[in-house]
Formats: structure tokens, C-alpha cells, sequence
């Protein structure tokens, strides 16, 4: 037992957590259902606490929003409370990215001069704890710079100081991802098989971000240099020593590389890749990479239903939930037909 600390408990928790997680077909009946259906509808499937919560502050759609946000930050926090020893370390280097994910929010917040009620109401709702450091942030900062200057402290502080004092939103945005990652992937040691198949995994996330970021430049038109800053070390697909080469020779160059790459799927992207091009949105290019991840992760939880991962895979599917579940709910009140939503939700 002191080998695997609380392991077998944690990961058959985090299983029976994933099975509770809306299905397809749950989903698909979700976005058939008018929005006040869909308040109910959601609160039944496993947020009624946190609806009732919010509920005499907010209605429709912020209420739903709050209480999404509400019940994922506490979930989350309450994996992590429950893993110990060398799995909640695990554990922790892949949650540690959503302490990123809100210091990306405050940044946006502040940038886009976001009024601080829309902040509180969806995306850091006031009534849980964990958010009041961040909109303490928000409300005292006049610009970019004054929101790092309070994130000193966090470890990623460093890395948001280091950008130039005249930086834009997306030099900070790409200074967390570099950091983000970079920290995971040195604080992976071992040869232990969940620590081997998470870097695995980190890798394939900076593939995919360094692909899209590339399919991005091209269109805006970026210089060679630009591209390069762009892309992200660490990756397995798209290797650091081939960056100035894709700098050079744009979507041609990494699209030769990936149809050498072993475990990369280059004829289904390209096809993603056609639609995307057709469509003028790299949302068949988001669909491909994202269902790429879960796949590796729904196989590594498989492989090794006693460690890690199943915990990593839970986490993971319990954010892809909310997402979904706020995509719907903004979706069906912005009027967005069925057949829109479903291709997003259920492709």
C-alpha cells in the first residue's frame, strides 16, 4: 500500500465520477430543450446546489454560467483533496493549468476593460472563495501591467514580467502557455508508466497548440520571426529543431512533417484541414485535435486504471462537460438552430 499511497480508492472515485458525466445521448436531448427546460435540465444532471446558490442573485443564462464555474472549480479542488503522495503530485502538475487558465482571465478582464459584474456573475463567480484573490486583482488593476505586477507572487510571475513593458494580451497569453508547460514537463520525472504517458499527452497538447498557431499565422500573414516566438518547445510531432524550418515554409513545411510522423493521423487532419479551409474556421481543425486528446487520454486511463490517469481522465472529461454544457446554454439563448449546436457539442 505505501507503494501506491491512496491510488486504487482515488482512481475508482474519479471512474465512477466520469460515468456520472453526461453521455451523448443526454447531451444531444439537452440542446433540443428550450432555455428555461435547460435551467432544470442541468440542475438535474448533477448542478442543483449550485443553482440554488446563485439563484437569488441571477436567472437564465448567468445563472447557469455561475453555477457551471462554481461547481467546476470545487470539483477540481476536491480530486486534487482526495489524491495523496506521488498521485496527487501527478494529479496537481495537470491541474496546475487551470490556476493559468484564471490569470488569463484576469488578463483578458483587465485588457478588454470587462465590467466586473459580467466577470463575477459567469466566468468567476463571487460566492466561491477560490475566486476572490483573482477579482481583488481585476478591480485594482488600471492596465495590463499593474494586473502582472500583482501576479508577482504566483509562480508563473516571473514569465509574465519578462514581456516587454509595451506587450499585448497575446504576449502574456503565450508567456503562461510556455510556462505552463515547460513546468509540467521538467516536473515529470520517473519512468513510472502514468508520469510517461502524461508527458506523452503534454506533448501531443503542444503539437496541437504550435499546429494551430501556425495554421493561424499563415492566414494573418506573420513574418518567419514572429512564427517562431509563436511556437512552444516540447512538443514530439512538431519538434523544436524543425520550428525554423515551419518559420520558413508555413502550413507545406509542417504538413510534410506530419504525414512522416508515426502516431499522427495526417489523412483524417488534412481532410479537417480541407474543411476548415472551405468553411473559413478552424473549428473541424479544434474538433480533430481535441477528440485526438481524448482519445489518448480515454486509452492511457485503460491501460492503467490503477494510477494517475484515471484521475487526469475524469478532470479532464468533467471540463469538457461544463464547456459543452455552456455552450448549449449560451448557444440556445443567443437562438443558435439544433443542427448548429450538435455539430459543435457532439462532433
Amino acid at each position: 500500500m505505501a507503494m501506491t499511497g491512496n491510488t486504487p480508492y482515488v482512481a475508482a472515485r474519479a471512474k465512477a465520477r466520469r460515468q456520472k458525466l453526461a453521455d451523448r445521448a443526454r447531451l444531444r436531448q439537452l440542446i433540443s430543450q428550450s432555455p428555461d427546460q435547460l435551467t432544470v435540465a442541468i440542475g438535474d444532471i448533477g448542478y442543483r446546489s449550485e443553482m440554488d446558490m446563485y439563484a437569488g442573485r441571477l436567472t437564465g443564462g448567468d445563472l447557469v454560467e455561475a453555477a457551471l464555474a462554481h461547481n467546476l472549480e470545487h470539483e477540481l479542488e476536491a480530486m486534487v483533496n482526495l489524491c495523496s503522495g506521488k498521485i496527487r503530485t501527478i494529479v496537481e502538475i495537470y491541474t496546475n493549468r487551470y490556476e493559468y487558465h484564471n490569470a488569463k482571465v484576469v488578463l483578458r478582464s483587465v485588457a478588454n476593460n470587462v465590467d466586473m459584474e459580467k466577470v463575477t456573475r459567469s466566468i468567476l463567480p463571487e460566492l466561491n472563495d477560490i475566486n476572490t484573490p483573482w477579482l481583488k486583482i481585476i478591480e485594482s488593476s488600471d492596465d495590463l501591467r499593474s494586473a502582472v505586477v500583482q501576479m508577482r507572487r504566483k509562480n508563473f510571475g516571473s514569465a509574465l514580467g519578462a514581456v516587454a513593458e509595451d506587450g499585448r494580451l497575446s504576449d502574456y497569453e503565450d508567456a503562461l502557455d510556455r510556462h505552463y508547460f515547460a513546468n509540467a514537463l521538467a516536473a515529470l520525472k520517473g519512468t513510472r508508466a502514468d508520469v510517461r504517458f502524461l508527458k506523452g499527452l503534454l506533448s501531443a497538447e503542444i503539437d496541437h497548440r504550435n499546429i494551430l498557431n501556425v495554421l493561424e499565422a499563415e492566414a494573418v500573414g506573420f513574418s518567419n520571426d514572429l512564427i517562431v516566438d509563436m511556437l512552444i518547445p516540447g512538443g514530439r510531432v512538431v519538434p523544436k529543431r524543425a520550428f525554423s524550418t515551419i518559420a520558413t515554409g508555413g502550413k507545406d513545411a509542417m504538413l510534410g512533417l506530419l504525414r512522416t510522423a508515426s502516431r499522427f493521423d495526417a489523412t483524417t487532419f488534412e481532410e479537417a484541414l480541407a474543411r476548415s479551409e472551405q468553411e473559413h474556421s478552424l473549428d473541424a481543425v479544434v474538433t480533430f485535435l481535441k477528440e485526438r486528446e481524448l482519445k489518448m487520454m480515454a486509452r492511457m486511463s485503460f491501460l492503467h486504471p490503477v494510477s494517475a490517469l484515471p484521475v487526469i481522465h475524469y478532470v479532464a472529461a468533467k471540463v469538457q462537460e461544463v464547456n459543452d454544457l455552456r455552450l448549449i446554454v449560451r448557444g440556445r439563448l443567443a437562438g443558435l438552430p439544433t443542427d448548429v449546436l450538435e455539430a459543435h457539442v457532439l462532433n
